[in-house]
């Protein structure tokens, strides 16, 4: 075992799950979608500690996966060169094999292996946007919520106050009641007007057939962005959607990806225009394989929520194209971090005159949801 002060080997671990309520308006209330309604939110927090050095991880999901750091990924990680950074994924991967990557599983894994790129961007001193590439200094942010159990007033005001904010799309979500979707898209398209360009994200919740109805009807809103019209599981279904929905909408997915051979499959299937991708679930490695399979395949990547994380990690890649400036997410790392990128004329700015993604983690405003905690090293 190396000591605590051999350069760059991984010697701490600080991991921490909480729960945070959801609220809209200044309220706590629970929240809805196509497929299902919730009450509040899990945040994974991981710090990693070398030498002097720390990196920040974090991902969204359940406090069951704070026991797969401490059970399973810290043997894995303990001792390692902050600077392997794929080998240490690869090596958690492995190790979760019999515990289930995908799901929880994945969550925990990319929470430690964000803290780990962040870590080795802090000892070669850089922003991770460029230790990742650096293809963009900036990149646009697409407001989205707009859950189903929203009044009209209050999705109205919702994506009206993103527009004005000079966001240039926003989505909102579809599903709930079919009957009801095409009216309320005219009041979500009443409320932003013309420019700006309207995303529905239906979550899976309907079959073929409805989907396709209401992506033609959809086209005679403007919009131009159909995620998830059917499971993401069901990829014979996205490719038939994909080949007969009329232009210009393009169908979304990739959310639920979570092991690059998801991201491989539903290309090799023809199923998405624009794939999508989420470090909080994939981590920052398998975030890197799904922009070089998009790019290979000639699809356009698009990050899913975190925006405060993916501000620099989207903004990396040549094949990003946007990153979900998500209602939840945005308001729990503005309450978690410091150093949240800024929104500049539409677009996250990730600082590049910091190393790491520059977010500071606010401990003692997180702890009234602390849920649990570990730590070791």
């Amino acid at each position: 075992m190396n000591s605590p002060d051999s350069g760059t080997r991984i010697h701490s671990i600080r991991a921490s799950a909480y729960t945070v309520p959801t609220a809209t308006g200044g309220r706590e209330r629970p929240e809805s979608d196509g497929t299902i309604e919730w009450s509040s939110t899990g945040v994974l927090v991981v710090r990693l500690t070398a030498g002097d050095a720390t990196g920040l991880g974090y991902a969204y999901t359940s406090p069951a996966a704070l026991g797969l750091v401490r059970d399973i990924l810290w043997g894995e990680v303990e001792g390692g060169d902050a600077l392997d950074t794929a080998r240490l994924f690869w090596a958690m991967a492995r190790a979760s094999r019999n515990s289930g990557w995908p799901g929880v599983g994945a969550s925990a894994v990319a929470a430690v292996d964000i803290a780990v790129h962040d870590l080795a961007a802090h000892f070669l001193g850089v922003p991770l946007t460029q230790l990742l590439g650096g293809a963009h200094d900036r990149i646009a942010a697409y407001g989205s919520g707009g859950f189903t159990d929203y009044t009209d007033d209050e999705l109205a005001e919702q994506l009206a106050s993103w527009a004005g904010a000079g966001i240039r799309a926003v989505k909102m979500k579809v599903g709930s009641v079919p009957g009801d979707d095409l009216r309320r898209v005219q009041v979500a398209r009443a409320a932003i007007g013309d420019a700006v360009e309207l995303f529905v994200d239906a979550n899976g919740a309907y079959d073929r057939k409805t989907a396709l109805h209401l992506a033609e009807e959809f086209v005679g809103e403007g919009v131009t962005w159909f995620e998830e019209p059917v499971s993401s599981d069901d990829r014979e279904g996205l490719h038939l959607l994909r080949a007969r929905i009329p232009a210009p909408v393009r169908v979304a997915a990739g959310e639920y990806a979570y092991r690059p051979t998801d991201f491989r499959d539903l290309l090799v299937a023809g199923c998405v225009d624009v794939l999508q991708a989420d470090a909080t679930r994939c981590g920052v490695t398998g975030f890197g394989v799904a922009a070089a399979l998009a790019g290979a395949f000639g699809v356009p990547l698009s990050a899913h929520t975190a925006p405060a994380l993916h501000a620099s990690v989207a903004a990396a890649h040549e094949e990003a194209i946007n990153v979900e400036y998500f209602h939840d997410h945005q308001r729990i790392e503005e309450l978690f971090f410091d150093g949240v990128p800024p929104l500049v004329g539409g677009d996250l700015v990730p600082d590049r005159s910091a190393p790491g993604h520059a977010l500071g983690f606010k401990e003692a405003d997180a702890e009234p949801y602390l849920v649990d905690a570990f730590r070791a090293g």
